[in-house]
C-alpha cells in the first residue's frame, strides 16, 4: 500500500502546490521528498527573498513550509511580506527551535501553523488539513 494511503491521504496525484523554503539541502530534499510522496508538487527555494521572488514571477502555491533562519531574508521577515503582498496561501513554519517566544515572534509574522523540524508525514498531513484555497 503506498505510504500516502496508509496515511488516510487517498490522492495519488493532488493539484495542490506548495514551495519549500529553506536554506538547508537536507532539509530541501526531506520536505520534497514528503510532498511527493503525498502528491504534492512542490518547488524549493533557499530564501526568503527567493519565496518572494517566486510570487513576484506570477507562481502561486497552496501552501508554503517557511524555514526561520535563512541567509539573504529569514522566515520572519519573509512571511510578513508575503502577507503584505496580500499572499494567502497557508504558510507553515518549519524550524529547528522550540523556545515559545520564536515560535510567537514567527507565528505573529502571519503563520498559520509551526512545527518543529524534522517534519513527518504525519505533522505534514496535519498540515496539509489546513490548506486553505488557491488564490
Amino acid at each position: 500500500m503506498p505510504i500516502s494511503q496508509s496515511h488516510g491521504f487517498s490522492s495519488p496525484k493532488s493539484e495542490l502546490t506548495a514551495l519549500v523554503v529553506d536554506d538547508d539541502g537536507v532539509s530541501q530534499k526531506i520536505h520534497h521528498r514528503l510532498l511527493n510522496i503525498l502528491g504534492i508538487e512542490n518547488d524549493v527555494v533557499a530564501n526568503g527573498k527567493e519565496a518572494i521572488d517566486i510570487h513576484l514571477s506570477g507562481k502561486k502555491f497552496n501552501l508554503i513550509l517557511m524555514d526561520r533562519d535563512m541567509p539573504v531574508m529569514n522566515g520572519i521577515e519573509a512571511t510578513k511580506r508575503l502577507r503584505d503582498m496580500g499572499i494567502g496561501s497557508t504558510i507553515a513554519g518549519v524550524s529547528s527551535h522550540s523556545s515559545s517566544k520564536i515560535k510567537q515572534e514567527f507565528t505573529e509574522a502571519g503563520l498559520d501553523v509551526y512545527h518543529e523540524k524534522p517534519l513527518t508525514v504525519a505533522k505534514l498531513l496535519s498540515v496539509v488539513s489546513k490548506i486553505k484555497p488557491k488564490e
